[in-house]
């Protein structure tokens, strides 16, 4: 280890030592769970040390709310997608149910979609996945959505963009 990344390690210890319990606290009072406000306090300093150089940090506290605050959105949408696609298996027939392990990577697939169109507004992401996974084309994308051509191919043009930037990433 060089001596840069000791004292950059040194720093971040220095940090957890000062914020993780405040960090754990201000976590647990949003989410009302203190085993998940200490896992997102380890997340969230785990992402420090992947920081180029941590010791630059100005306003730590403002960076590991921020991180945290990200953390816990993360982990909302990844519970509403499941509870979705819960929703969405009681519709179909039990024998055509997948196995739980295809269901898990299902769901893991759904989570990495949604945050590979992060930002993109709902209807543009549910434009995708009606094109991408249901096979429909715009038009039928358009009567079902109640949207106009123009609109679904923009929004396709947005999500499209979207996965152009993380596969050039």
């Amino acid at each position: 280890m060089t001596p840069s990344e000791a004292s950059s390690r040194d720093h971040i210890g220095h940090l957890f030592k000062l914020n993780y319990a405040w960090l754990c606290a201000r976590v647990r009072s949003r989410t009302g769970c203190p085993h998940s406000a200490e896992d997102i306090a380890a997340e969230t300093f785990a992402r420090i040390l992947k920081l180029p150089d941590p010791s630059l940090l100005r306003e730590p506290r403002a960076l590991l709310t921020t991180i945290a605050q990200r953390l816990m959105y993360e982990g909302w949408r990844r519970r509403d997608l499941e509870r979705a696609y819960v929703e969405a298996l009681q519709h179909v027939p039990e024998q055509l149910q997948p196995a739980p392990e295809e269901q898990l990577m299902l769901i893991e697939s759904l989570v990495a979609i949604d945050q590979l169109l992060d930002g993109l507004p709902s209807q543009g992401k549910t434009v995708f996945v009606l094109s991408q996974i249901e096979g429909l084309t715009y038009t039928q994308i358009s009567q079902r959505l109640e949207l106009s051509l123009g609109s679904v191919h923009n929004y396709m043009a947005q999500a499209l963009r979207c996965c152009y930037q993380v596969l050039a990433s």
